[in-house]
């Protein structure tokens, strides 16, 4: 037999799969404007707040259930734990749209600033199968796929130190390439953190031990 909150349970994760579909969809079109010059500024701008909104309805339904229902042990991590979720996936949006005000500030062209040193679209490749990753672990509470994010971050951040590196040591560029690539990766490298926060979130759910995939 059903009970009253998991009807609000169902709501929540439902608004979770719209906000992962939506965050994916984001990222990946940020990372085609800096990558491709794609003109996308406006649209992730629109995706970005609309992410904000979702998370803001997630946030306010969750605390209609705790106060309807007062929540204990697995529900109230439930709870918790989709707020928090919600929360990594908004932040996606907002890195993404950073991203293209950052093509839209300097004007820049990726041809221009692009360096056969620096593997950005590996990194992309990377980060992208992250946040796809990361929305699977939503969909399918999968404790074991959350756990491999962990070496995803790893390579991540391994190649995020790298460009730094080489940017500091080894590039001929002007000062609006630099600054530029230096917060493109950066913002990778946060996506990609929110990533792992949101398995870390998915393994709390499911099992209620907190661990650190970082």
């Amino acid at each position: 037999m059903s009970r009253l909150i998991d009807l609000g349970l169902e709501q929540l994760s439902k608004l979770l799969f719209k906000m992962g579909d939506l965050a994916e969809k984001t990222v990946s079109l940020s990372f085609d404007c800096y990558m491709k010059g794609v003109n996308a500024h406006k649209k992730v701008r629109v995706w970005s707040e609309t992410l904000v909104s979702l998370g803001e309805e997630v946030e306010e339904k969750a605390i209609e259930l705790i106060a309807r229902y007062q929540p204990v042990a697995s529900d109230l991590r439930t709870i918790k734990s989709y707020m928090k979720i919600a929360y990594d996936l908004a932040r996606y949006g907002r890195y993404s749209w950073d991203i293209t005000f950052i093509c839209k500030r300097l004007n820049v062209k990726a041809e221009e600033c692009e360096f056969a040193w620096v593997p950005l679209g590996t990194i992309c490749t990377k980060v992208l199968e992250m946040v796809h990753t990361s929305i699977e672990i939503i969909k399918r509470n999968d404790v074991e796929l959350a756990k491999k994010l962990s070496s995803m971050e790893r390579e991540v951040d391994a190649m995020y130190y790298d460009h730094i590196d080489k940017l500091v040591e080894q590039a001929p560029a002007t000062t609006k390439c630099v600054v530029s690539n230096l917060l493109f990766i950066r913002h990778l490298e946060r996506i990609a953190d929110h990533a792992c926060y949101i398995g870390e979130s998915v393994i709390y759910l499911v099992t209620g031990e907190r661990v650190s995939l970082r």
